[in-house]
């Protein structure tokens, strides 16, 4: 049977401006989690934007105390699957493992810890819920094995500049361990983490302000005409 190698894509009037993943992220061997494989992640709570992109999935991840309220918001627009963030710094222990329960009751398809959690918290998450456990490396220094064996079924690299590095480093040592990175602002450093090993990437989305200043721009420029 011939491949069609040609892929239609469908928009309607209202809605052709969205958040595109950079097309380079197709190149990831994917991750999959109940059977759907996640290659692009998007890193936003902006829950306007999260109705509004094609990634694979959406990184929910935030700098405050995780409140089950923002969670809800996100779980009601996202039109994929959420990878939601239940603390693992300040927030830890009973806390951190009743937040992860509630983010799988509503619907999250993993729950994601940041890189100062403790093995201690870990097993009371991984002993709440019955979702993947990511967790967030930030330094090449981190204990990693405790934590797989604590109950981490993904690791996510994000350390700045060193991502590919650090990456590169855990692939040789975890050969076959699902890992996602990280992609940086351009494609060339999104290729370089996939090259290191990585087989799903975060993109950081555009903020609010940035997508609305340059939708102004087209408008001023419409109106001139």
């Amino acid at each position: 049977m011939k491949e069609f190698k040609n892929v239609p894509s469908i928009f309607s009037d209202l809605r052709q401006d969205i958040v595109q993943m950079p097309e380079i992220m197709r190149q990831c061997s994917g991750i999959r989690i109940y059977g759907r494989r996640i290659r692009s992640i998007l890193f936003t709570t902006d829950v306007a934007i999260i109705a509004n992109n094609n990634a694979d999935a959406i990184l929910a991840v935030y700098p405050f105390t995780p409140n089950p309220a923002i969670l809800k918001s996100i779980m009601r627009v996202a039109s994929v699957p959420v990878l939601a963030g239940v603390g693992g710094g300040l927030t830890k222990g009973t806390r951190s493992a009743n937040m992860s329960l509630f983010s799988e009751s509503e619907g999250a398809y993993a729950v994601v810890v940041n890189g100062p959690t403790n093995v201690q918290t870990i097993e009371e998450v991984n002993k709440a819920v019955d979702i993947p456990i990511i967790y967030t490396v930030v330094s090449e220094c981190a204990d990693i094995a405790s934590r797989i064996q604590a109950g981490v079924d993904i690791l996510n690299v994000s350390c700045g500049l060193d991502t590919a590095r650090v990456v590169a480093k855990l692939r040789k040592e975890f050969p076959n361990f699902p890992i996602i990175a990280t992609g940086g602002p351009t494609e060339e450093t999104i290729r370089q983490v996939i090259e290191a090993g990585a087989n799903a990437v975060t993109y950081t989305a555009p903020s609010n302000g940035e997508l609305f200043k340059a939708k102004m721009e087209k408008y001023r420029k419409t109106t001139k005409e």
